[in-house]
């Protein structure tokens, strides 16, 4: 895995899937937080991860945070997947609805669709459902704004 790359050449698309062969690095944040793309296409992203403890609140549930940061990530990376060769992207807002806890050790998968993605915003939504159960335990939505590098 190289530590240097140049974004400006590749479309997010090609980044993303770099990202998931492993070519060029992911979010640390990812790593710390124990989720990975699992799947990548124009349009969908999908991570798979497994909360720990580290995940949890201090009532020892997983965090509503974890939950967020998952969304963000499938659903900003799924607009990213959209961005063309020279242009860049982030978040500006997202909103989360927790259905029901996840419980620890439970593999989940963050799946984020792209709605649209135009010259300067991407809309998506986003599902974090269990693995083995098919259970929805949350839901989510973004705006990204989307930019021309320099």
């Amino acid at each position: 895995m190289s530590d240097t790359f140049d974004i400006t050449d590749r479309s997010g698309l090609e980044l993303m899937q770099a990202v998931l062969n492993g070519d060029i690095p992911g979010a640390p944040m990812a790593r710390t937080l124990g989720f990975a793309p699992y799947s990548v296409d124009e349009g969908k992203v999908i991570f798979r991860g497994i909360p720990n403890e580290g995940s949890t609140n201090p009532h020892g549930v997983v965090h509503g945070g974890w939950y967020g940061t998952l969304l963000d990530s499938c659903m900003a990376c799924a607009v990213w997947t959209k961005v063309p060769t020279g242009s860049t992207y982030t978040t500006l807002e997202y909103k989360v609805n927790i259905i029901r806890p996840i419980k620890l050790g439970t593999q989940i998968e963050a799946i984020g669709i792209t709605n649209h993605a135009g010259r300067s915003t991407g809309i998506a939504h986003g599902e974090i459902r269990g693995v083995k159960d098919d259970r929805l335990y949350a839901t989510g939505s973004t705006t990204c704004i989307i930019m021309k590098m320099q």
